[in-house]
């Protein structure tokens, strides 16, 4: 039997496959202009929320556990200055020196996986602010892909000055504990500002592991993160 022309059956899935990808296509670039918009507004405006605070209260919810959260927007004057110099000197040393991306700490830590004894991540602030408001802890090539393209916008439209404030507020420091405020008021019954700097080395170290560590039990990194303060001539 002669197959009548134009009847492919191949010809329908073509097509929505074409449709499917086309409209995958517009999505992500809406979303990604979102997170741009989003990114251009944090220019003045104090974020509410993040991806990690939400995903925090959804892990509470999904387990049935209390959930309380501290959060508290101030401005980076009101933050103590020894507090910024630890957090930039354990987090990311060549913060006001890089635009977004760290590209000597991306080799280290790619030599270190080579060898296979890795010690030390290799993000940025900028990368850590931009995957906090966006994309929470989890980890994937896709999100890190989005990652990329969105931390020199970060970069442009906020300013070191402004990704710094931000991170400072909105990061982690435990518990449903965000931001410098709530976590001085915490962890040392004190104003971010009056901290001291012994307090703030303390606070800087618990930040890669802030559900797991205490700033009383990080005598060690808290001596090192000083003593990288004392050598930025902080």
């Amino acid at each position: 039997m002669t197959k009548k022309p134009g009847t492919d059956p191949k010809t329908p899935l073509r097509s929505f496959l074409r449709s499917f990808v086309r409209w995958l296509a517009i999505g992500v670039v809406a979303l990604w202009s979102l997170a741009a918009l989003i990114l251009l507004g944090a220019r003045w405006i104090d974020p509410p929320s993040t991806a990690v605070h939400i995903q925090r209260h959804l892990q509470a919810w999904i387990h049935n556990t209390s959930y309380h959260e501290r959060y508290k927007f101030i401005p980076l004057g009101q933050i103590s200055r020894d507090l910024q110099h630890a957090v930039v000197a354990a987090e990311d040393a060549r913060f006001y020196q890089h635009h977004g991306f760290d590209w000597h700490e991306v080799q280290i830590a790619a030599e270190d996986d080579f060898e296979g004894d890795r010690i030390r991540g290799a993000s940025t602030i900028t990368q850590q602010l931009v995957k906090n408001l966006f994309f929470g802890t989890g980890r994937s090539i896709l999100r890190k892909g989005a990652e990329f393209t969105l931390v020199p916008v970060a970069e442009l439209v906020l300013g070191k000055k402004r990704i710094l404030e931000i991170y400072l507020n909105v990061v982690e420091w435990g518990p449903g504990i965000y931001g410098a405020e709530s976590a001085c008021h915490y962890y040392d019954g004190t104003a971010a500002r009056s901290v001291s700097r012994e307090q703030a080395a303390r606070l800087a170290a618990i930040l890669p592991a802030p559900l797991k560590r205490r700033p009383e039990r990080m005598n060690n990194y808290s001596v090192l993160i000083l003593e990288r303060m004392r050598q930025m001539g902080w």
